[in-house]
This record gives C-alpha cells, sequence and structure tokens, in this order.
C-alpha cells in the first residue's frame, strides 16, 4: 500500500464527506493505493456517524473511535500503530489542509528519500491573536531544537512508514514529532511550503492557552530527549557545582575569620554573616540534586526501554 492518510478529528461531522470524497478523488488521479484512517477523539456530534457512512461509500476509509476525548498526540498515535502505507500522512480534518498536497508529499518521502517532510503554512487563513503567538513559538522551537523548520504545529505531515512505527506520541507532543523523529536517528527533515485554506465549517478547537502549553511541552520534551536516558549527568552535574560553590565559600567565610583571630583583630561570628546561609543553602541544594540525579538514573536503569535503539541493517548474521 502506497499511502494511510491519519486524520484525527473532533467535531467535525460537516467537513468530513468533503475532505474523504476529496481525498479519494486525488489518490484516483495519481493511481495510489491508500487507506484513510478517521480517529474520533471522542466527538459530541455526528462525526462517528458519518464515519461509518464514509466507511460504507469508500472501502478505503477505517475509523477508530475512543470512548472520550484524549487529545491530538493519542489520536496520531493509535493511527501510526494501525496505519499499513510506506508513507504516512497526517491532516486536520476541517478543510485547512489540502489533499492536493499529498502526491508532492509523497514524492518527497519515496523519491528525495526524506524521513519527513513537515508542511509550512506560510500564508495562514487565521487572525493575528493565533499568527503572532505561532510565530514566536516557532521560532523558539527552531532555536532550542536546532531544527530547521518554520512550522512545528502544522497538521499537514509526511513520514516514513518506519517513523511512525518508531516514536510513541503521546501527552501533547504532537507538536515535536520532528524531535521525537530525529532523537530516534531520523534526521532527514524536510520541509515544504502548504496551502492554508480559511475554516469552511465549525470553530476552531484550540485556545491561547495551547501556546503557553506548547512552551511547557518544549522545555519537557528537550529534556526527556537529551537527558532522559542519563538524568545524572544534567543533576548531578548542577547538584556538585551548587554544593562545591557552597562548600567553599563556608570554607573561605571560616578561614577568613581564622586569619583575623590569628591577627589579634575581633570578628563577627561566621553565622551572623547571610553569605554563610546563603552558602549553606546552596551545599543543602546541591546535595538535593546529586541525589535526585540519582534516584533518577536508578529508575531510568531499571526501565523495560532503557536498551530502546533501532538497527537499521545487519549483515553477516
Amino acid at each position: 500500500m502506497n499511502i494511510s492518510v491519519v486524520i484525527p478529528l473532533l467535531n467535525e461531522e460537516e467537513s468530513l464527506p468533503e475532505l474523504v470524497d476529496w481525498i479519494n478523488k486525488v489518490m484516483y488521479e495519481n493511481n495510489f493505493t491508500y487507506e484513510i484512517i478517521l480517529v474520533d477523539d471522542g466527538s459530541t456530534d455526528k462525526s462517528w456517524k458519518e464515519i461509518e457512512k464514509l466507511s460504507t461509500e469508500y472501502g478505503s476509509v477505517r475509523g477508530i473511535k475512543f470512548k472520550r476525548n484524549y487529545g491530538k498526540s493519542a489520536a496520531l498515535h493509535c493511527g501510526f500503530e494501525s496505519s499499513k502505507g510506506e508513507v504516512v500522512i497526517t491532516m486536520d480534518a476541517d478543510l485547512q489542509d489540502s489533499p492536493d498536497e499529498i502526491p508532492a508529499l509523497y514524492n518527497m518521502i519515496t523519491k528525495q528519500k526524506y524521513d519527513m517532510v513537515s508542511g509550512w503554512k506560510k500564508q495562514r487563513h487565521d487572525p493575528i491573536s493565533k499568527t503572532i503567538p505561532s510565530r514566536l513559538f516557532n521560532w523558539t522551537a527552531r532555536i532550542a531544537t536546532k531544527i530547521k523548520l518554520h512550522d512545528f504545529n502544522c497538521g499537514l505531515k509526511a513520514y516514513r512508514s518506519e517513523v511512525v512505527k518508531s516514536i510513541e506520541v503521546y501527552g501533547e507532543m504532537h507538536r515535536y514529532i520532528p524531535i521525537l523523529a530525529k532523537q530516534a536517528g531520523f534526521d532527514h527533515i524536510g520541509e515544504k511550503v502548504v496551502k492554508h485554506q480559511a475554516r469552511k465549517y465549525g470553530v476552531t478547537k484550540f485556545g491561547l492557552e495551547r501556546f503557553v502549553n506548547g512552551f511547557l511541552d518544549l522545555m519537557s520534551i528537550l529534556f526527556i530527549t537529551r537527558f532522559g536516558k542519563k538524568p545524572m549527568h544534567l543533576f548531578g552535574l548542577l547538584g556538585t557545582l551548587m554544593f562545591v560553590i557552597g562548600f567553599f565559600s563556608t570554607a573561605w567565610l571560616g578561614i577568613h575569620k581564622l586569619i583575623l583571630g590569628l591577627q589579634g583583630i575581633s570578628a563577627e561570628r561566621v553565622t551572623i554573616n547571610p553569605f554563610f546561609y546563603i552558602a549553606l543553602t546552596s551545599m543543602i541544594i546541591g546535595t538535593q540534586m546529586f541525589l535526585a540525579g540519582f534516584v533518577a538514573e536508578l529508575v531510568s536503569r531499571s526501565a523495560s526501554d532503557r536498551n530502546n535503539y533501532l538497527i537499521e541493517k545487519e549483515i553477516g548474521l
């Protein structure tokens, strides 16, 4: 099978028939073998009835329904697990992503040998309340991750099947799939300018809080990808540094008082100096951070996926 199209959705009953018909038209014109996986993330409207109807009408349509709303990441992960195509393409169900982009994305994966390609909505049909925070967010993510993408949050993306089968998308980490892919060893990541259309039906499911959550998730994913397997490298280093600073600061205070005493100069008690308590606090925090890193290292070494790595090729075995 050439392509699996994974579409997470929430309350998009009006757009589904038009979207599926559009995708089928594009696939037919390009002679692709394909499947469309619609993941209903706990919709409260008639989205599931539409999916059942479309599944009967089109043999290419498959549906997955969640008992309740779990979020876009869970829907994507479930769709990835169910996909069978050599190339997996994701898009939103609100008709703002154009299925006409599918052939070009497919060619970039199969012919240009990209591991994944992310869409870039260069011209957006969104209010300024979304575009300005989005640009700030993408700029921060680009600087922090060193992945040169302009639009991390674009729902229109294409992947080699091996990529989506090798990563786990959870929480709200769907924004950072390129980071997860790079961590797993798939670093040939491309970008394509895609057409962004104005919303035709319904209302957006995301508010401004997603940008706050996005920055918090970025910090989480950066920590996990860099120190998830070696937490002692972070906590141990910072803890040791703080302990050493506090220890030598305390020692300096004691030595300074001793020198003054040998010279016959009256000196105030060390415990009166507020710097002593700052140094003591630094030692305590340093010890706690070191112990936290030690405990985290024990947890990491006991994890079932501590040797979770991918073998690309073997020979002579």
